[in-house]
């Protein structure tokens, strides 16, 4: 049985990669806005946030759920966070997150994820009134998501996550489906080197429906009853992603880390991305980290249309948990994330994390 895990993971990474050879290192920017459900590429958790995800080889717990599944197979019993994000500040765009894993015995770890995003209200325009004054809408995205992930060995992590992804105003909605499947790969004498890799947000194209899709209209053949007639809407992709992470612990006196973490992302609708990112803890009990996030033409001051990535590159973050119980490893933690963005006044997160 050894032998199989041995050749497991080589075998897994090229099941992965294999059949995205037009996605990986695809990253283009004249495909840019024609990619649909975008809030998915949107890291709405804190830990990871902090230093712009570049952990994905070992993100751990909840956070998994959107970085790499894999990482979910770490829950030794219940772990449950909340987060909330000020996006780009002063717009009125609000994020809210909760996500749960269970650890059951040796089946391996569930999860569920919520993400809400919303706008505030915005004004009804119409052909008559385009100044408003006759009503207000909410946009809403919200996305479910299921996992299962599973330790097959001491070295050897892997998960699946089934997203459910819905869109809608007061008239029209959409509603569609996305897979992720992530891979980690633990090794060295006190397990400080990681590799990961998750290929996210493939499915199926959506597309719009709903009476806000409806006009009136006169049919072909002198009638003159006003008829209602249904358009059409255009069914677009979601972004797919490909990740590949890799990450370090550098084991010093007195409990204390240094953890030094890379990640390639190669976008399938905007320009590819690499992360590099530092953290400091502090026997798991204070953490110090910050990222940086490259992707090509960030540096141009002069043209920034040409940027992809809402974040101007810089993100930083804390943490601090309680010890519960030592002998389980329970505590509650409190986690904060900065993201510098290219507009407005940055991403805000605050987050709350419950491990029992």
């Amino acid at each position: 049985m050894k032998y199989f895990y041995r050749y497991l993971i080589p075998a897994l990474i090229v099941l992965l990669v294999l059949p995205t050879g037009n996605l990986a290192f695809a990253g283009n920017k004249d495909r840019s806005g024609q990619a649909g459900a975008s809030e998915l590429l949107i890291n709405p958790w804190t830990r990871s946030g902090g230093w712009g995800s570049a952990n994905m080889s070992r993100v751990r717990g909840v956070e998994a759920m959107w970085g790499n599944i894999a990482g979910a197979a770490f829950t030794k019993g219940t772990q449950f966070e909340f987060a909330y994000t000020d996006w780009l500040r002063g717009t009125g765009t609000k994020i809210i997150a909760f996500g749960l894993t269970q650890k059951v015995g040796d089946a391996g770890a569930f999860g569920l994820q919520v993400m809400s995003m919303s706008f505030g209200e915005v004004e009804i325009t119409t052909t008559n009134s385009p100044d408003g004054g006759v009503g207000v809408y909410k946009p809403n995205m919200m996305n479910f998501a299921l996992s299962y992930s599973k330790a097959f060995s001491n070295s050897i992590y892997a998960g699946i996550v089934v997203k459910m992804i819905s869109e809608s105003i007061a008239d029209v909605s959409g509603f569609g489906i996305a897979l992720d499947v992530g891979i980690q790969y633990v090794t060295g004498a006190n397990d400080q080197m990681t590799f990961g890799i998750v290929l996210k947000n493939v499915g199926p194209k959506m597309s719009f429906s709903g009476d806000g899709l409806d006009i009136k209209a006169l049919l072909p053949g002198g009638q003159e009853t006003l008829n209602t007639v249904q358009q059409r809407s255009a069914a677009f992709e979601i972004p797919a992603q490909l990740s590949i992470g890799v990450a370090y612990d550098f084991l010093m006196p007195a409990d204390n880390r240094i953890t030094l973490a890379g990640n390639f992302v190669s976008n399938s609708f905007s320009k590819d991305q690499f992360t590099l990112g530092l953290e400091y803890g502090f026997k798991n009990i204070f953490m110090l980290r910050a990222g940086y996030t490259y992707e090509q033409g960030i540096w141009d001051d002069i043209n920034t249309s040409d940027r992809t990535n809402v974040n101007s590159g810089l993100s930083a973050g804390v943490s601090v948990a309680v010890p519960i119980n030592k002998e389980k490893g329970s505590y509650i933690g409190i986690d904060y994330a900065f993201r510098e963005t290219v507009s407005f006044n940055n991403n805000h997160t605050i987050g709350i994390i419950f491990n029992f």
